[in-house]
C-alpha cells in the first residue's frame, strides 16, 4: 500500500518533484533499473526518470546525451576492507575506465557507467555489504565521521557501532525516503571535529555530564549546517545524548525534517532553513514530542579542528599500532591504485582501510616494526604521507569534465594550481585550498582557508573559465565562512595572483600565525588592497 503523507493534502504547495515523489517512492527506481532500464537501454528511459535514479546513487554524468552515469557508493564513516577495496576496483577497472574519486563525504564515485552494468554492480557491492542506494536523493546521505574511529587516541567513545545502527535504521526505510531534500549526519567522538559537525544537517560531537553524581560520556547535538549557496553554521542543540540514545534522537531528527519540513521550492528545502525560522528553541521543543525528555547540554569535549587532515604517521590507541594518513592528490585514483592499497593494508596492516573528508586515504594497523618498511612501497611515491604543502592541503569538487552543474573544470585547473604554488612558494604553515565549479560546494570552499569558485568571464577574446576567491573560513569554534574578494580571474592568472595573496600572508605574519588567525587579525580590506595589486601586477591590461 502506497503511505499517504500529510503533506499530500496541500499539493498545490508542492514542487514538481515532491508531486513525482508522492506518485513513485524514489526507491522503487532500484527495481526498474535492475528489471526494464538496464535490459532495453538509456534510450528506453524517461526524462522524468533521471530524478530518481539518485536514489539508486546514480546521477547523469556530463553531457547527458552520451548515456553514461556517475554512480556513488557510501562509505559510512570512511571504513572499508580490503575486500571490499578489492571489488571497488575489480568494478571500476571493468566499468568505469578504471577511474575512481574519493568525496568530501568518504563516499567512493566512478564515472562512465552504462545503465546495462547498473545491476550487476549493485549485486557485487551488495555482496561486500557496500550500497550506493540512497547516497544521492532527498533521503539520508552517507554518514560521515572520524576516519580513526576505534584507533583514535582522541576519542571519547568508538563511533563505529553507533554509525553501523544508524545506517541499519534510515538506508532503504520508506519512512525516510521522502525527505524535503538531501539529509547529511555527521557523528564523531573526537576531540578535534574531523567530522565538520557545524555543515552537517545533524550532527553529533563528544560531551561529558555530570548525572546521578557520575560523570558520563555522550554526545552534543547540531542541526541545520549545510553549504551551497546560503551556507549556514548548525545550531547546537540544549541536548546530552548517551551513545545507547543516539539512533533514536538520529530518527527523530529526521522525523522532524520530514514532517516539517519545506517543500514548496527546492532552493529553500534544506533542514537549515527550517532551524533558521524555528531556532534551535523551537526545534528542540518540536523534536521531544517525537523523542521525549532528555537531560541538556553537558560539557562540550570539542577543542579544536583538524580539518580532516591525517596525513603522516601516528600512533593509535592500541600500543605498537600506527595508522599511516596518505595524501590523493585532488581526491582522483585509480582502480591499479586500490588493487596496491588493498595489498597494503593486508601486508602492512588489518586489511582495513579509512577513507577521508579531505578526499584522502588512511591504511591503520601498522605494526612499529613494519612502518619503515610500508613509506618505501612504491606506491606512497604518489600517494604520500608526507606531501608537498599545497599538494596535501587541496581538495576539489569534480568539475565540469563529468558534472553537469559546474561552469568550470576544477581538478585539471587545480592540478596545474598547486603545482605553481608548491614551486614558487615555501611555506612551514600549510594553507588549505579549495575549489568549487558551482555554488552547491562539493568542494567545501567556504570552509577553506582560500576558496575558489568558477565562473564564467566576458574578455575580448570571448568568454572563459573564472574564479573567484575567498578567505579566512575554519570550523573553529563556532565557525566561520570564508569571505568572498571582490572581482573574478580568468583561470590562466589564478596561480600567479594566488601566489602573490599567499606571500602577502607570509611577509607580515606573526612567528607561527595560521592563516585563518592572520586574515582574521588584518582583515578583509587589507586582503582585498593586495588582491587589487596583485591583479594589476599580474594580469595584462587589453
Amino acid at each position: 500500500m502506497k503511505k499517504v503523507w500529510p503533506w499530500a493534502e496541500h499539493r498545490d504547495r508542492l514542487n514538481d518533484l515532491e508531486l513525482q515523489k508522492l506518485e513513485q517512492d524514489g526507491l522503487d527506481i532500484i527495481d526498474e533499473i535492475v528489471h526494464i532500464y538496464s535490459k532495453e537501454g538509456f534510450e528506453a528511459i524517461p526524462e522524468e526518470k533521471f530524478n530518481l535514479f539518485k536514489w539508486a546513487g546514480v546521477y547523469q554524468q556530463r553531457p547527458k546525451e552520451d548515456g553514461y552515469f556517475m554512480i556513488r557508493i557510501r562509505v559510512p564513516s570512511g571504513i572499508l576492507n580490503s575486500r571490499q577495496v578489492r571489488v571497488m576496483a575489480d568494478l571500476s577497472k571493468e566499468y568505469g575506465r578504471g577511474l575512481i574519486d574519493v568525496t568530501t563525504r568518504q563516499a567512493i564515485q566512478y564515472h562512465f557507467i552504462r545503465v546495462e552494468n547498473l545491476p550487476d554492480i549493485f549485486r557485487r557491492l551488495g555482496e561486500v555489504d557496500l550500497y550506493s542506494y540512497e547516497a544521492c536523493g532527498d533521503c539520508p546521505r552517507t554518514i560521515t565521521g572520524n576516519p580513526l574511529a576505534g584507533i583514535d587516541p582522541h576519542e571519547l567513545v568508538d563511533t563505529r557501532p553507533i554509525v553501523a545502527r544508524i545506517s541499519e535504521a534510515l538506508l532503504l526505510n520508506r519512512e525516510f525516503s521522502n525527505l524535503p531534500r538531501k539529509f547529511k549526519i555527521s557523528v564523531s567522538a573526537s576531540i578535534y571535529n574531523p567530522g565538520h559537525a557545524q555543515i552537517n544537517d545533524l550532527a553529533f560531537t563528544p560531551a561529558v555530564k555530570v548525572i546521578d553524581g557520575e560523570e558520563v560520556t555522550g554526545f552534543h547535538v547540531w542541526v541545520g549546517g549545510g553549504l551551497s549557496n546560503r551556507p549556514r553554521l548548525a545550531e547546537k542543540l540544549d541536548l546530552f545524548v548517551l551513545p545507547e540514545q543516539v539512533v533514536d534522537v538520529a530518527v527523530g531528527v529526521t522525523t522532524v525534517f520530514r514532517d516539517y519540513g519545506y517543500r514548496q521550492k527546492r532552493h529553500r528545502a534544506r533542514l537549515k532553513f527550517l532551524v533558521a525560522d524555528w531556532g534551535p528553541e523551537k526545534f528542540l521543543q518540536v523534536l521531544k514530542e517525537v523523542i521525549g525528555e532528555y537531560p541538556g547540554q553537558g560539557e562540550d569535549k570539542v577543542i579544536g579542528w583538524n580539518a580532516g587532515y591525517f596525513t603522516g604517521v601516528h600512533p593509535q590507541k592500541q600500543v605498537g599500532l600506527n595508522y599511516a594518513g596518505l595524501n590523493i592528490p585532488i581526491g582522483r585514483t585509480s582502480a591499479e591504485e586500490f588493487y596496491a592499497l588493498a595489498d597494503l593494508a593486508d601486508q602492512y596492516g588489518s586489511g582495513s582501510l579509512r577513507t577521508v573528508n579531505t578526499q584522502n586515504i588512511i591504511i591503520p594497523d601498522v605494526p612499529d616494526d613494519k612502518v619503515e618498511a610500508l613509506l618505501k612501497e612504491p606506491l606512497l611515491r604518489r600517494l604520500s604521507p608526507f606531501p608537498k604543502t599545497f599538494e596535501g592541503y587541496t581538495v576539489s569538487c569534480t568539475g565540469s569534465q563529468f558534472c553537469n552543474l559546474a561552469l568550470t573544470e576544477t581538478k585539471g585547473f587545480v592540478e596545474e594550481v598547486i603545482r605553481y604554488l608548491d614551486h614558487h612558494v615555501q611555506l612551514d604553515e600549510p594553507i588549505r585550498l579549495h575549489v568549487n565549479g558551482c555554488p552547491n560546494s562539493c568542494g567545501h570552499r567556504q570552509i577553506a582557508d582560500i576558496g575558489l569558485l568558477g565562473a564564467k568571464m566576458k574578455t575580448p577574446n570571448g568568454m572563459v573559465d573564472a574564479f573567484t576567491i575567498s578567505i579566512g573560513g575554519h570550523l573553529y569554534g563556532r565557525g566561520k565562512f570564508a569571505t568572498l574578494l571582490k572581482g573574478c580571474i580568468a583561470k590562466d592568472y589564478v596561480a600567479p595572483v594566488l601566489k602573490e595573496l599567499i606571500l602577502f600572508y607570509k611577509r607580515e605574519r606573526k612567528t607561527g600565525e595560521k592563516f585563518r588567525d592572520f586574515a582574521e587579525r588584518v582583515g578583509i580590506d587589507a586582503f582585498q588592497a593586495q588582491l587589487d595589486r596583485n591583479c594589476e601586477q599580474v594580469i595584462p591590461t587589453e
